[in-house]
């Protein structure tokens, strides 16, 4: 299938590693032109120049904080002066802490609420002057399978993760009539770095060592195994192109059929 994406600018965030890193290299081997920022400098740069030499797709790097304001805001301007009009943006950020709810402060609260629900808000409003010039866009936040069955060391996710989809399906209504879409994918057990941090804090709690609590975590999951990163980048992929230029205001799951609730 012909994604549609060859010659359209796609920014990604957290891109360095993961389903960001992912979701770069799926976008430039479908021809995007690919603006991916990341916090570490050296790693963004890294995995830029490692998707050109796979891919020969124009790529930049660059540095960006999803929990500073300015620091959004720029990354947005930049792209938009080195690249051109934004048709794709994928919200993503690196997850608040693990814990359970009397392990954290005020400070702690905020803080997430910072990183995750009002960096989607920041990112989105720093590319829609640009999508609405340009006719349209499309916008997807990668949440968690947490708001839809709350993690249980999850609490500060699970909560903001939930304002970021009910932030994504009301834009998803007023943005209709510009010909922007917004979606949302779940992710579910797939074997990236936050996966590995939450496994090996539920083994420690359960007393278990962190093979053995994998093993058990995926023999409950219907496909018996985790998910790769490249299957989550494929999806994403998928729904910033125009190969789905009629869905918006929805919540994708790619978890293996971990979610068991119908809605």
């Amino acid at each position: 299938m012909d994604l549609n994406l060859k010659g359209q600018v796609v920014m990604i965030a957290a891109a360095s590693k993961g389903m960001g890193y992912a979701t770069a290299l799926e976008c430039a081997r479908e021809g995007a032109i690919v603006s991916m920022a990341s916090r570490d400098k050296q790693a963004i740069e890294s995995a830029a120049e490692t998707i050109r030499q796979q891919t020969g797709a124009t790529v930049k790097a660059y540095t960006f904080d999803a929990g500073d304001a300015q620091s959004i805001k720029q990354w947005a301007e930049d792209t938009l002066r080195d690249l051109g009009p934004v048709k794709g943006l994928l919200v993503n950020a690196g997850g608040p802490p693990t814990g359970q709810f009397d392990s954290f402060d005020d400070d702690d609260w905020q803080s997430a609420f910072e990183l995750t629900l009002m960096s989607s808000v920041r990112m989105i409003r720093a590319v829609l002057p640009s999508m609405r010039a340009s006719g349209g866009g499309s916008i997807l936040a990668i949440t968690s399978s947490s708001v839809k069955e709350p993690i249980d060391i999850l609490i500060l996710s699970n909560v903001m993760r939930s304002g970021v989809t009910s932030l994504i399906k009301s834009l998803s209504q007023q943005l209709g009539p510009d010909n922007i879409r917004l979606n949302t994918l779940i992710p579910g057990k797939i074997d990236t770095d936050r996966l590995r941090g939450t496994n090996q804090a539920q083994a420690s709690k359960r007393g278990v060592s962190v093979e053995e609590h994998n093993a058990q975590m995926a023999a409950q999951l219907p496909m018996r195994r985790f998910g790769d990163a490249d299957e989550v980048g494929k999806a994403c992929a998928f729904l910033l192109s125009d190969a789905a230029s009629y869905i918006t205001g929805v919540s994708l799951a790619v978890d293996g059929g971990l979610i068991k609730t119908v809605w």
